[in-house]
C-alpha cells in the first residue's frame, strides 16, 4: 500500500475517461506496466491487484481507446522480471507518500537505465535528488513536513473527492461496479479504506 499503486490505478482510469470523452483529442499513447505481489494474508494488497487487473481488462478491450492506452500487470514481480522491464522503461513513477518508504532502490535502477523519474520526495528519490540534483527528477506532491502538517490538521478524503470532478468520476466508477459488473461490491473494502482511513493520502 505504501507504494500507492492504487494512485497509479486511479490515474489510469482518469486517462481512460479522458480518451473516452474525447477520442479524437491528441493523446500520447502509453503502456502502463505495474509490477507487484501480495503476501498471502495481505487482503488490501490483493484487492489493489484485483482492481488493477480489472481496470486492465476494461481498458485493453475498449475499441474506443484502441492502442492509446494499455495496462499490464506483472504478476509475482521479481528480479528476473525487473531485468526485462527496467531497460525498456521510459518513465519511472515512484509515488509513495513522503516519509513512508524506508528504502527501495528500484528507482535508481530505472534511472541508470535511462528512464525519467517522476515521483514524490521519498525513499531513494531523496538520495537521487541529492546525488544527481533535483533538477534531474520530476518531483511532485507533499514533502515530509507537508504530510506532518496535514496529519495535524486531519486528512479528509471526502474534501478532495467533492472538489475534484475527475477523481469523483473515477471513484464513482469503482464503487458503482463499472470495472467488475458481475460483482459490483467487490472493491468495497478498498474504497472504504480510501474514503475513511487512508494512511497514505492517495486523494
Amino acid at each position: 500500500e505504501y507504494k500507492r499503486q492504487v494512485l497509479n490505478c486511479l490515474h489510469i482510469i482518469a486517462m481512460y475517461n479522458r480518451i473516452r470523452k474525447n477520442p479524437k483529442a491528441p493523446f500520447v499513447p502509453r503502456t502502463v506496466i505495474i509490477g507487484g505481489k501480495a503476501a498471502p494474508g495481505y487482503h488490501m494488497a490483493k484487492m489493489i491487484i484485483k482492481l488493477i487487473t480489472s481496470v486492465a481488462n476494461v481498458v485493453n478491450n475498449d475499441p474506443l481507446v484502441g492502442n492509446n492506452l494499455k495496462v499490464i500487470f506483472l504478476e509475482n514481480y521479481r528480479v528476473s522480471l525487473a531485468e526485462k522491464v527496467i531497460p525498456a522503461t521510459d518513465l519511472s513513477q515512484q509515488i509513495s507518500t513522503a516519509g513512508t518508504e524506508a528504502s527501495g532502490t528500484g528507482n535508481m535502477k530505472f534511472m541508470l537505465n535511462g528512464a525519467l523519474t517522476i515521483g514524490t520526495m521519498d525513499g531513494a528519490n531523496v538520495e537521487i535528488a541529492e546525488e544527481a540534483g533535483e533538477e534531474n527528477l520530476f518531483i511532485f506532491g507533499m514533502r515530509v513536513e507537508d504530510v506532518a502538517a496535514l496529519d495535524k490538521e486531519g486528512y479528509d478524503a471526502m474534501k478532495y473527492y467533492k472538489k475534484n470532478p475527475e477523481l469523483k468520476q473515477v471513484m464513482d466508477q469503482i464503487t458503482g461496479g463499472f470495472f467488475c459488473p458481475q460483482n459490483p461490491e467487490l472493491f468495497k473494502d478498498l474504497t472504504n479504506m480510501l474514503f475513511k482511513h487512508d494512511r497514505f493520502k492517495v486523494f
